[in-house]
């Protein structure tokens, strides 16, 4: 590849054939600067190559890389062009100049992107890349619930499959659930709402408003195994910690944080309050991603990791730029009532940055739907 130029039949060599020669180094080593704290010496020279063909392809496709907060340093510092959690990558990428998106995430994220850039071409590197809570519920649900609760609006996380937010009224994420349950409530002119699939999110929303709130047994795999032991563990470990959980963990978790809010509201919650110490309860890779970008802060990590996000390496995001392969679509019905619901979201008014939640409020008792 040294000294390759760019065409339209340019053969790229398989992932295991790419090399770290001296052209390399001059192209990407000066990324190592800032991923030289969570990526060691030893593995830079496997990551390298494949960033290098990677950055070099992304030219010559046309192409953006939206890298989730959950995406291993290596992805998500060196060849992400786009950040952040699900809704933000695919609101921006939507505006994005490039023909080509590649989804550094689960399935969900890139059918997402799809439907809010339905002329563009969306790419994920494993098709195997699913997710947990977005496998517990159907659109065939969402119908059956739609029957037994005519009266009721159904917000959706975003957390789910194209199909599930077709038949959903609005969609939510995790920095604006509180909002989006009041707001539809609001609308409907009703003092209950169903909010699926997320059992731990509702729970945690159900806390926070006076609207009562219905749910589905639904669960992020990675959150749902925190329990309030490990919280008080990790504090007697660590007094001098700051401890932020996500809203996807169960409330009594939550409960014993200091912190709790989306991925994005504890990510700036390290940036405006800077503690020497931080423990985020989420997803592994999240701690080193927020590390790059605050050197001073040590972070503690309580490794759970997502199986299903780990799915998507360089090699696999070097070979769907390659071969333009693994493409996503969605029927164009269905992301047509999906853009409908994500878009009854998108036309709230917006907030200046996400909002936490308090975790001092007392549990709320919240029933599954009876369907």
């Amino acid at each position: 590849m040294d000294g390759m130029t760019f065409s339209a039949d340019t053969q790229w060599p398989q992932a295991d054939a790419l090399v770290y020669d001296d052209a390399v180094r001059a192209r990407v080593d000066h990324l190592y600067e800032r991923v030289k704290d969570v990526i060691t010496p030893m593995e830079w020279p496997k990551f390298a190559p494949l960033i290098d063909g990677i950055l070099r392809l992304k030219e010559q496709r046309g192409a953006t890389i939206l890298a989730h907060n959950y995406m291993t340093p290596e992805i998500f510092n060196c060849v992400g062009d786009i950040t952040g959690d699900s809704l933000k990558l695919a609101q921006v990428a939507a505006e994005a100049e490039e023909d080509v998106i590649v989804q550094a995430g689960v399935h969900f994220m890139a059918e997402t992107a799809k439907i809010l850039s339905p002329n563009k071409t969306v790419l994920i590197p494993d098709m195997e890349a699913g997710c947990s809570l977005a496998a517990s519920i159907t659109g065939e649900d969402v119908q059956r619930i739609k029957a037994a609760y005519p009266d009721l609006p159904i917000v959706t996380y975003v957390n789910t499959s194209a199909d599930v937010k077709a038949y959903a009224d609005i969609c939510c994420t995790s920095s604006n659930a509180v909002q989006v349950v009041e707001a539809v409530a609001a609308q409907w002119g009703v003092d209950t709402v169903i909010m699926i699939p997320d059992e731990y999110l509702a729970k945690n929303v159900a806390a926070q408003t006076d609207i009562k709130i219905l749910t589905w047994k639904g669960s992020c795999e990675v959150h749902e195994q925190f329990t309030p032991e490990d919280i008080e563990d990790l504090r007697a470990a660590h007094p001098d910690a700051v401890i932020l959980t996500h809203p996807e963990c169960p409330p009594e978790v939550m409960a014993k944080a200091d912190f709790a809010g989306s991925t994005g509201a504890m990510a700036g919650y390290v940036k405006d309050h800077s503690p020497k110490k931080a423990i985020l309860i989420t997803e592994c890779s999240m701690s080193d991603n927020v590390a790059v970008e605050n050197p001073g802060v040590q972070f503690v990590k309580p490794c759970n990791l997502c199986p299903h996000m780990k799915r998507i390496t360089l090699t696999g995001i070097y070979e769907a730029l390659r071969d333009l392969k693994h493409e996503v679509t969605v029927d164009p019905v269905i992301a047509a009532k999906a853009r409908a619901s994500l878009q009854a979201m998108l036309d709230l008014p917006k907030a200046d940055k996400p909002p936490h939640f308090d975790t001092g409020r007392d549990a709320v008792a919240v029933p599954y739907v009876a369907v």
